[in-house]
């Protein structure tokens, strides 16, 4: 065989090994959220469901709309969020990459993580979106906001509580019909309440059986300036907050609230802990485990967060294109 048909021969070789490499025989990347957030926390939770470990998958620690960019990309295989539904940033997916697929967990991936977490089994309707061909089994938990009982006094605990619920009409967010009366109190279980929002939620004819926070935030000497923890600018917690703050800008009298981006849950609840923020939104579980200082609170509880009140239902959704031929995280292994 003369040189140049061994050549040619060695690069056809390598050219069929790069293209079976490419059709997702290696690796597969995966986007968990970004540290110290409850997306990292249960995307965890779900590969230990699956048996699959750190060695199995190359994890990208990003907030969801960087995730969503890399899925597009094509660096990232598989993004896991925690969204409400429908979630604006998987529909702009599907309007960019127009081949989204949603993974479905199994039976046996739910059952693993209801015993380990207060996650509970949802359906998501393949009516949610235009690219589902069949309903997808997941699972959901509550976004909640949380008050500093350091820092929210219990007029104004009454008065943020009162706004999320009476002037949430005008939060023009998909996910602001979920704040109603009829949901207030949901991921409110086994979290102590702050006194204000108690309050406005028996004037409204609720029962509220949580213990009540001790408060050491005095109305006379409140600040003016307040912060509020959110999440990543591609997910849901930032822009919904961002009304939010807007909002209680609006209708409660020199108090003027700034929403930060953060890592989220964790983070939030940490920083309330630490002092560095007077409101944030979280996913109840976390919520409970900092207040049992379990998991990433252990040894480092946090006793002065308060529940304020429920904003919308968090539901797990997992995305990946058409094109990677994933059909389950059995495929990661």
């Amino acid at each position: 065989m003369g040189k140049k048909k061994m050549y040619g021969l060695v690069i056809g070789v390598l050219l069929m090994i790069l293209t079976l490499s490419a059709c997702g025989s290696g690796t597969k990347n995966i986007a968990i959220g970004p540290p110290a957030s409850e997306t990292n926390n249960v995307s965890k939770l779900i590969l230990e469901a699956y048996g699959i470990e750190d060695g199995d998958f190359k994890a990208y620690q990003e907030g969801f709309g960087d995730a969503a960019d890399g899925v597009q990309d094509g660096n990232i295989d598989i993004s896991i969020g925690i969204l409400g539904l429908p979630a604006a940033s998987i529909e702009s997916l599907q309007a960019s990459a127009g081949d989204v697929k949603m993974l479905s967990l199994s039976d046996e991936a739910i059952a693993h993580i209801e015993k380990n977490s207060g996650y509970k089994r949802l359906t998501i309707p393949k009516e949610t979106y235009d690219f589902l061909k069949e309903d997808v089994e997941t699972v959901t938990a509550y976004a909640i906001l949380l008050g500093n009982t350091d820092t929210i006094d219990e007029e104004l605990g009454y008065e943020i509580a009162k706004s999320m619920i009476e002037n949430a009409s005008e939060n023009t967010h998909a996910q602001a019909k979920q704040m109603t009366l009829e949901n207030a109190l949901r991921g409110a279980e086994g979290l102590l309440i702050h006194p204000g929002a108690k309050r406005y939620y028996e004037e409204q004819g609720l029962t509220v059986d949580n213990e009540v926070a001790k408060l050491t935030a005095d109305a006379s000497n409140r600040k003016e300036e307040f912060i509020l923890g959110t999440g990543s600018q591609g997910g849901t917690y930032y822009p919904l907050g961002g009304e939010m703050a807007n909002l209680w800008n609006k209708y409660i009298d020199k108090v003027n609230v700034t929403n930060t981006e953060t890592g989220a849950s964790v983070e939030n609840l940490s920083s309330i802990r630490d002092g560095h923020m007077d409101l944030g939104m979280s996913v109840h579980v976390p919520a409970q485990q900092a207040l049992a200082g379990e998991a990433d609170f252990k040894g480092n509880e946090v006793k002065n967060a308060a529940f304020i009140g429920h904003i919308y239902p968090e539901v797990i959704q997992i995305v990946t294109r058409e094109k990677f031929k994933i059909k389950s995280f059995d495929d990661v292994k």
